[in-house]
């Protein structure tokens, strides 16, 4: 078997391609939460604090000061750039929050599905002479010979 023909198989297994949507689902989701948390989420909070704009907050390490955040990047300053992190945390807990509910509903889906079968009816009983097992139907018992009713 070529090495092509290997790749081709181990491409098109099921497990692959589902792994690649998933990906790209996941850096779609990804986008989406990030322009939640920078267009939607972070202004009502920088609102209710005051204003405050969560992108543009820094420290500078720089011994020289500067108007804008764009200006001591553009100088090459040292930053601390927390209001991007902050930004990025709020980004990850929503994810994960939207990873835990997805999982949360999964499981439930799992555990309705697995629901246990009622029990089957017994194929055998217990001799009550010799106390050997035979099947429902029997009318003499193999291990005793005992007439059953």
């Amino acid at each position: 078997m070529s090495i092509l023909s290997e790749f081709k198989e181990f491409a098109m297994k099921g497990n692959v391609v589902d792994l690649a949507v998933g990906v790209i689902i996941g850096t779609a989701f990804g986008k989406i939460v990030d322009s939640l948390v920078k267009d939607v989420v972070m202004p009502v909070i920088g609102r209710l604090l005051g204003g405050v704009d969560f992108k543009h907050l820094y420290v500078n390490l720089g011994d020289r000061t500067f108007e804008t955040m764009e200006a001591a990047e553009k100088a090459g300053a040292p930053l601390v750039k927390y209001g991007i992190f902050i930004n990025t945390v709020v980004d990850f807990v929503i994810i994960a929050f939207a990873i835990f509910m997805a999982i949360k509903v999964m499981n439930r889906l799992k555990r309705a599905e697995a629901a246990p079968a009622a029990p089957a009816a017994p194929a055998t009983r217990e001799c009550p002479h010799c106390l050997s097992p035979i099947p429902l139907k029997a009318s003499r018992c193999p291990q005793c010979t005992s007439q059953l009713q």
